[in-house]
């Protein structure tokens, strides 16, 4: 970082402004950080993180340390400032108590703290406090270690001086309460990913994260002096390039700046990841709007200027899109952002940053690499020309099928329900659990689609190609909302798009084929939540006429026990289930459809990006990645899931 990206030298308890008190966060935490589930409990640590991050930005931090101890307690440390320890004026209280234990309390709303910010609304620190059993911030300043205790958001331990140090910071470990979340177990790949993403974001500065919970420790230490075009590099590891070299843009108007990085590679599929002060956006927003709008105007003007493009020929943005994939990162002083978990920016002015920056940088970038410009070009337009072929295909099909008039597929069991907020459909592999579900459903709002076999390899094919399978087509029409561009969630049949393949490897890789389908061409029935994973038991546990059973290892254990409870030696059979297709009607109805007594997954848009991510390693063209892949993964063959 250097000196002239540093905002105020002095960070003290006047830069730190007080809104409003901590009441709301423990009665409705969704609020403030999007869910108690796994999710949620991932958030607290970036929200910790976020505020190391912000030190960074400000030109004051190189490393950072997340640590998962023993038991899942969390610790974050930092070499920033530290946070301030003097008296806050309004409240006549140590900053560093403020910060913890007021919302919207931060050196964020203009007190000269931060400039940039991604801990925009000032609630990071608090909410983690208030949601958590315990907390201890420690912060190196001053030539002391100053430290703090708290328990849910109350006071345990007043600050006090418990040592002395010469190097400055803050330490933070928190326990997560137990009472706030459904689950307290943290996963290393899901932290890791997003420290990865920060690393990639502030070329230069070092994170370091480090799993302590087992006997044999793992620590991954990430730094990039490229910064994003790292990241684009690293997105597009496993395909194959299109040109060599990553196109690399950076523009500054005032406290306001965008640097965007892109790499094309010869698969069809479409991946921006947008930032802004280093928060992932992922509905997008301003930025993005910029970015895509003037990607288009610069490759069709090349196209007529050097008469490639001829008439009235030109490509969509969705052609010039094809294959790309782009980081695009904003740092601003006002960001607006809708929610706190921040997922859209609002910021119109970024807009035509990003738009000035990528319409004058890649047009003489193109100038300047005639070769890379055609490449790109040649591919846009032939993603016209299949649009073109798809929207044929789909004109062809709907005269031989009747699509228009509202024929369903075949292998499609209807409900009687017509109103797309009550109706829901299983997606069921091979024609027995079909059978079975048929007959075990509620007709009244349960539909059925059986598919079969191995679908058609999404990766290698385009809409045209899709509209023309036999395994996808019935999905498509039966869902009924279109692909792609022209998908359409008003007019989805149904509000509830369940998966029901087996617990095994064949039933991850079905499993896998949907979502990136999903993924890919009805990816806002994914943003909707509409799309779902079924959860069937995994253990049959039969003691006498009592039969029970398990969706886990530990749970088949549990109940285990429960049916030995008057009886240590009584004999319980423990039989697994192989498949959907072996549980008759009346067992799937009870363990997988019952809506009183079913589990079902709701799909994120980051569970589709994964799975969108494993398949383009398995079924991509490159050998080496799938080779690794294999290699990791087979010891986890047995419990596989996506």
């Amino acid at each position: 970082m250097s000196e002239e990206t540093k905002v105020t030298q002095e960070y003290g308890a006047e830069q730190i402004q007080v809104l409003e008190g901590l009441e709301a966060v423990r009665k409705r935490p969704g609020m403030y950080i999007g869910s108690t589930s796994s999710s949620g409990l991932h958030h607290l640590v970036y929200e910790i993180v976020d505020n190391a991050i912000d030190e960074a930005l400000a030109g004051y931090c190189k490393h950072i340390t997340v640590t998962i101890n023993p038991g899942d307690s969390i610790t974050v440390t930092d070499d920033g400032r530290g946070i301030p320890v003097d008296i806050q004026p309004q409240t006549g209280r140590p900053a560093l108590e403020v910060v913890y234990t007021v919302l919207h309390a931060g050196g964020k709303f203009g007190g000269g703290g931060y400039k940039v910010s991604g801990g925009l609304h000032g609630v990071g620190a608090s909410v983690v406090n208030a949601l958590s059993q315990w907390l201890k911030v420690r912060v190196h300043k001053n030539g002391n270690i100053y430290e703090m205790k708290f328990a849910r958001g109350h006071i345990t331990q007043e600050m006090t001086i418990v040592g002395k140090t010469e190097k400055t910071g803050t330490e933070v470990t928190f326990q997560p309460d137990p009472e706030m979340f459904d689950t307290l177990v943290y996963d290393y790949e899901t932290l890791h990913e997003r420290m990865r993403e920060e690393a990639f974001l502030n070329a230069g500065l070092s994170i370091t994260i480090t799993d302590n919970r087992t006997a044999d420790d793992i620590s991954d230490v990430m730094c990039y002096e490229g910064g994003i075009r790292e990241f684009a590099a690293w997105c597009n590891r496993n395909k194959t390039p299109l040109h060599e070299d990553i196109i690399y843009m950076r523009s500054t108007k005032g406290d306001a700046s965008a640097e965007v990085a892109l790499q094309y590679n010869d698969g069809y599929n479409e991946f921006l990841m947008s930032f802004a002060n280093d928060v992932r956006t992922p509905e997008g927003g301003m930025h993005e709007t910029g970015f895509k709008t003037a990607l288009t105007r610069v490759l069709n003007a090349y196209g007529v200027k050097n008469g490639i493009i001829k008439g009235d020929d030109k490509v969509s943005g969705e052609d010039c899109r094809e294959g790309i994939t782009a980081i695009i990162s904003v740092k601003l002083t006002d960001a607006q952002f809708e929610g706190q978990t921040k997922a859209k920016l609002g910021n119109a002015y970024i807009r035509t940053l990003v738009d000035q920056l990528v319409n004058e940088q890649l047009a003489v970038y193109f100038e300047e690499h005639p070769q890379t410009a055609k490449a790109i070009l040649d591919k846009a337009m032939m993603a016209n020309r299949a649009r073109e072929a798809a929207r044929k295909a789909r004109e062809s099909i709907r005269r031989k099928t009747g699509l228009e008039s509202g024929q369903m597929p075949d292998k499609l069991q209807d409900c009687n329900e017509r109103n797309p907020e009550l109706c829901e459909i299983y997606i069921v592999e091979g024609d027995s659990a079909a059978g079975s579900a048929i007959q075990g459903r509620d007709s009244r709002f349960q539909a059925i689609l059986a598919m079969w076999g191995k679908m058609l390899n999404v990766e290698k094919a385009r809409a045209d190609k899709i509209y023309g399978n036999d395994k996808l087509y019935p999905l498509i029409v039966a869902l009924g909302g279109g692909i792609g561009e022209e998908f359409d969630i008003e007019k989805l049949r149904y509000h509830k798009v369940i998966i029901m393949s087996d617990a095994d490897v064949d039933g991850a890789h079905i499993r896998t084929l949907l979502l990136t389908f999903f993924f890919r061409y009805m990816r806002p029935m994914i943003e909707n939540g509409y799309v779902y994973s079924a959860v069937p038991p995994l253990y049959k546990l039969t003691r006498g006429k009592t039969v029970k059973v398990a969706y886990s290892d530990e749970q088949r254990d549990q109940v285990s026990a429960q049916l030995r409870a008057d009886n240590p030696n009584a004999k319980v059979e423990i039989s697994r289930f192989k498949g959907l297709g072996e549980m008759d009607a009346h067992e799937l109805w009870e363990t997988t459809m019952d809506p009183e007594k079913r589990t079902l997954r709701r799909i994120t848009l980051e569970d589709a990006r994964r799975a969108d991510e494993i398949f383009t390693v398995l079924m991509g063209e490159q050998v080496e990645p799938r080779k690794e892949w294999i290699e990791h993964n087979a010891k986890y063959a047995v419990n596989i899931d996506i």
